[in-house]
């Protein structure tokens, strides 16, 4: 089985579904699974991604923002990417185990790279406990903040930002934070109605500090 990226790359937003073409791994846009899949995936990872409900997958994969790894003509793994502006969000990526520590990410990533094109920057988010954080670095990224997670996992989010073009102000360029999730306080107050998921935004931060002063000895 090779491990090297696939040589032949097309747009995302390009008529053809075939974005990249290897030996044995491709990059799709369209697939009759493509949904059941990434949902599936998406659950199975639940621990290390973001949560999105099935109709956004729906919706985002109409506009061509879903890229599907076939492995072999299987479904590996698949890439989330946002709308195409000054700083295109990655959304999610994921590659099923079997099939990590090939080079198929670095081969999404690629492909998104070149989706991007034309853009300032890609901006993504990623656990401070995650394994994910070296192969961000390796592929050229650079963490330039360090943010407060959600209640649940009370991990930190590092930042990482990819430059596509040449920048007049440099981003600052932080350490990316390093470290295990502690769910105790999301068990304790779980139990007592104190946390909900459905909190957003400043909301979210300003009740996160509540509920960690509400649980301090």
């Amino acid at each position: 089985m090779t491990t090297e990226l696939p040589t032949t790359c097309g747009a995302v937003g390009s008529s053809s579904d075939l974005l990249c073409a290897g030996d044995d791994f491709q990059i799709v846009k369209v697939h009759p699974h493509l949904i059941a899949y990434v949902d599936s995936l998406q659950r199975k990872n639940a621990e290390a991604l973001s949560f999105y409900p099935k109709c956004v997958f729906e919706r985002e994969s109409e506009k061509g923002r879903i890229l599907l790894g076939l492995l072999n003509g299987e479904p590996a793994g698949y890439l989330y990417v946002g709308a195409l502006g000054g700083d295109v969000k990655c959304h999610q990526v994921c590659i099923q185990y079997d099939a990590r520590r090939k080079l198929y990410g670095a081969a999404l990533v690629q492909a998104m790279e070149d989706y991007a094109q034309g853009s300032d920057s890609i901006t993504l988010r990623c656990g401070f406990d995650l394994d994910a954080n070296t192969f961000w670095a390796e592929m050229g990224y650079q963490c330039v903040g360090v943010q407060d997670g959600g209640i649940r996992r009370m991990r930190k989010i590092n930042v990482w930002r990819k430059s596509l073009t040449i920048q007049l102000f440099e981003d600052t360029i932080v350490e990316p934070a390093v470290g295990k999730v502690d769910a105790s306080v999301w068990r304790k107050n779980k139990k007592t109605g104190l946390v909900t998921q459905f909190i957003r935004g400043k909301a979210m931060r300003d009740y996160r500090a509540s509920v960690i002063a509400n649980n301090k000895p």
